[in-house]
């Protein structure tokens, strides 16, 4: 490993080292005090390091070399004496790193000078960007607080971002819930005010319908008070009810035409007496019994309000009225009373 030779096995009591050759057997060595000035500065890569494993291998060498040079003869002084030749084992040698490739430790010096750390990135730097030294920071722990705060607010800002979508998202919803709430209740509020406005429409399209049938109809005669009905039960009749209107009036009161049509037959007809037919256009029969006189003949054509006969006691009575009658087309009798209301005419 080392160049010294191994110290022989005998108590250090001189001060002089054993001569290494022939010229030096002669030669007596004084005390060795090593100075400052004595010790050849280490220079070039077999500088000692602080890496772990180098460190231990050659400190070992180093005091075997020591150990050796006292053995063999004593303690010399450095002028007097070459300095005994140190080398490190070539695996140590070329493991060990180049000082340059060292982060921040600067460069070391050539063998024309003493060996000199230079500090060309200090750690105070380490870790800028070319961002941070544009923008004038030259710490590396301000850049690094820098970038978190900045992490930070960007953070914050994206949190703010998401929260106010999910507000605007929301109020877009409960808007459009609102809008077709809204469209829902005009919708229904329209076609209520619709079916208000057709209902009046019909209402009033009838009424105009009854006026004008009004102003078409004429009650059969004036003057009279009602006193049979019909379908009225009794004896009094023949087919055991009533089967028409009795108008009580003094007798020659005039008898009307209760709307235009054409006079179907005018004649005696056993217990209507005096019969009058007159038939409309839609084929409904309009009958006038017990009359004392007839003003028409058959085939004739009157109008509504136009005098056909006169009010009498003819046929089988108990006094003086006017018996009406109204007949479908197909000669079912039916109630005079309601036909009269449906055609606008109230007895």
């Amino acid at each position: 490993m080392a160049s010294n030779k191994p110290a022989p096995a005998a108590t250090i009591e001189t001060h002089s080292f054993a001569a290494t050759d022939a010229t030096e057997s002669e030669a007596t060595w004084g005390e060795w005090n090593p100075t400052a000035e004595s010790i050849r500065p280490v220079r070039g890569r077999h500088r000692v390091t602080s890496k772990r494993n180098g460190l231990a291998r050659s400190s070992t060498v180093l005091g075997v070399g020591v150990i050796a040079a006292v053995g063999a003869g004593g303690i010399a002084t450095a002028q007097d004496k070459p300095a005994v030749s140190i080398s490190l084992p070539d695996a140590i040698a070329d493991n060990l790193p180049d000082a340059s490739s060292l982060p921040g430790m600067g460069s070391l010096a050539t063998d024309d000078s003493e060996t000199e750390l230079l500090a060309s990135a200090p750690l105070t730097t380490a870790g800028l960007t070319a961002e941070d030294a544009e923008q004038g920071t030259a710490d590396a722990g301000e850049a690094l607080r820098a970038r978190i705060l900045q992490q930070a607010e960007q953070q914050q800002s994206a949190a703010e971002a998401a929260r106010l979508a999910a507000a605007e998202t929301a109020a877009a919803k409960k808007a459009a819930s609102d809008a077709a709430k809204q469209q829902s209740q005009a919708e229904k509020e329209a076609a209520e005010a619709k079916k208000k406005a057709e209902e009046e429409a019909r209402a009033k399209a009838e009424a105009e319908r009854l006026a004008k049938l009004a102003a078409s109809f004429s009650l059969p005669t004036s003057s009279y008070t009602l006193t049979s009905t019909y379908g009225e039960s009794g004896s009094l009749w023949s087919s055991g009810y009533h089967t028409g209107l009795d108008f009580a009036a003094p007798t020659g009161t005039p008898v009307k035409a209760v709307h235009g049509g054409t006079i179907k037959s005018a004649g005696w007809s056993g217990s209507y007496g005096y019969r009058t037919v007159l038939e409309l256009d839609d084929g409904t029969e309009i009958w006038y019994a017990h009359q004392s006189s007839m003003t028409v003949s058959a085939g004739q054509k009157v109008t509504a309000g136009e005098v056909i006969g006169r009010v009498g006691a003819t046929g089988n009575v108990t006094g003086a009225h006017l018996h009406l009658e109204v007949h479908t087309a197909g000669g079912s009798g039916i109630d005079p009373m309601a036909w009269l209301q449906s055609k606008g005419v109230t007895p």
